[in-house]
């Protein structure tokens, strides 16, 4: 094992060692920042995990959560715990405009809904404090009910119309409720198609995601907006599971896939290692509905060598991509108007 991969596990297992020494700190990272993890232990589980997070403007007219004043991005920071544990968060607005935080996938009870039907919501320069809590599987008479692991997303629920203008703006982000025992990634990247733009951006400007050749990387991909899509990512695949992993190698029943529908309240999520079987390169994720993928809803994958440094022909492609015009929506409109003369 080299130096730098030497370093990386030490830093997680530092990581993990210190929250079992009770430190009080969820899994809270940026879509593109380091990985970072609460301890997966059975007597860490059940705790309660608080964090605050701040909601105001960004440039271009958009918003955003963060973990601090100015710290707002799009999309908001990843939120990750495992099944268990009850998550407090302290939602600072820092906006003129009332908004909130709504979950998907986990409990919670009207005060934390985060939506104005019942009255949870944070008004302009108002701090609220939202609780989540998440369980294991659990039988209920003859059958299972499922516990709260997976891929899941928050947004806002309150400005504009159940949140749409809030959502419209870029008022979302990633979380992921894990069961003990998964494993863990060396990169994480949170991907959101929402209407025709990848995290409130288009080509050439979409996000380029990197990781070192062999690194194991976790895609959490969140659909929003009215447009219907699918995420498709070039020379990787994954199975159709809540992992993206299989269980075992016996499994013969379990699909492997490399495209995936991705529509509005869509999550899901899944790991790979980079360049696994094809080796460093730019690779392209982007939408498969073809007029979408035309109109700028692609983004780069860029995997290096396992030493960090730039694969042949990489930069070339890079400089490609971003010299590409995409077509604009009037565009695409006259050349299928044309086709059907």
């Amino acid at each position: 094992m080299d130096e730098p991969a030497q370093r990386a596990r030490w830093s997680r297992r530092s990581m993990l060692a210190g929250a079992a020494a009770g430190l009080v700190s969820p899994l809270v990272v940026n879509g593109s920042a380091a990985p970072f993890s609460v301890e997966a232990s059975a007597q860490a589980r059940g705790k309660l995990r608080q964090v605050t997070i701040y909601a105001e403007p960004v440039e271009g007219g958009l918003v955003g959560y963060g973990l601090g004043p100015g710290q707002a991005t799009i999309p908001g920071p990843l939120l990750e715990i495992y099944e268990g544990d009850t998550l407090e968060i302290e939602l600072v607005n820092n906006t003129d405009q009332r908004l909130s935080i709504h979950p998907h996938g986990v409990d919670y009870d009207t005060a934390s809904d985060g939506s104005p039907l019942n009255a949870s919501f944070n008004e302009p320069g108002e701090t609220r404090t939202y609780t989540w809590r998440t369980r294991t599987a659990r039988k209920a008479g003859g059958f299972w009910i499922p516990g709260s692991a997976g891929f899941w997303h928050y947004h806002d629920h309150a400005m504009g119309d159940h949140g749409t203008t809030g959502i419209a703006r870029g008022l979302y982000g990633g979380l992921i409720v894990r069961k003990v025992g998964d494993p863990l990634p060396d990169k994480q990247f949170t991907v959101v198609f929402n209407e025709m733009s990848i995290n409130n951006k288009m080509a050439p400007d979409t996000p380029m995601f990197e990781a070192n050749h062999g690194q194991r990387v976790e895609f959490v991909c969140i659909g929003h907006g009215n447009q219907l899509h699918t995420f498709h990512l070039h020379a990787h695949r994954w199975a159709d599971t809540r992992t993206g992993l299989l269980g075992s190698g016996d499994d013969v029943h379990t699909r492997a896939i490399d495209n995936k529908d991705l529509n509005p309240g869509d999550s899901f999520g899944f790991q790979v290692v980079a360049g696994d079987g094809v080796g460093p390169g730019v690779w392209m994720y982007h939408c498969h509905v073809q007029f979408h993928a035309d109109g700028g809803m692609v983004g780069l994958f860029l995997v290096r060598n396992s030493d960090g440094s730039m694969p042949a022909g990489a930069q070339e492609a890079i400089d490609r991509f971003h010299a590409h015009q995409h077509e604009t929506a009037q565009q695409q409109s006259s050349s299928t108007h044309a086709g059907h003369r």
